[in-house]
């Protein structure tokens, strides 16, 4: 089967993504996947990384998602994102910031607060994930 399959890649704030594309790639927590138009059916959480995606045209996109869901159906492809952003709307110095301060809470950190831990660690890890795909523009 030829054809685009739709694309589709919400936020709860916003639609990022609604466009037809040649093949989607995601970062599934059990690693990437690509999805064609016939897909089988599935669905798979995200972890934070990029969702690449060739465009009917032949232009290659690039969008940040952290966390959430993926639902691939053969003509469809559907992201719940906590949240994305295209490599476009990526603020690289804000990000290099984040990164900063999450180093420095990590550094700093005294307590025994798991949690905090573990918080901090995700807002590294999606702070340089930010920076490296906006550093590709």
């Amino acid at each position: 089967m030829a054809g685009p399959i739709r694309l589709e890649i919400v936020t709860p704030e916003k639609i990022v993504v609604n466009e037809d594309a040649q093949i989607v790639v995601a970062p599934g927590v059990l690693g990437e996947f690509g999805v064609l138009i016939g897909h089988t059916p599935f669905l798979t959480a995200l972890k934070t990384g990029a969702v690449r995606y060739t465009d009917t045209q032949g232009a290659e996109h690039v969008v940040f998602v952290s966390g959430g869901f993926a639902e691939a159906l053969p003509t469809k492809v559907t992201v719940l994102a906590e949240s994305a952003e295209r490599r476009r709307d990526i603020d690289l110095e804000r990000a290099r910031a984040a990164a900063e301060r999450a180093r420095k809470r990590l550094a700093e950190q005294r307590s025994k607060d798991e949690m905090d831990f573990i918080r901090t660690q995700a807002a590294l890890q999606r702070a340089l994930q930010r920076m490296k795909i906006a550093e590709k523009r």
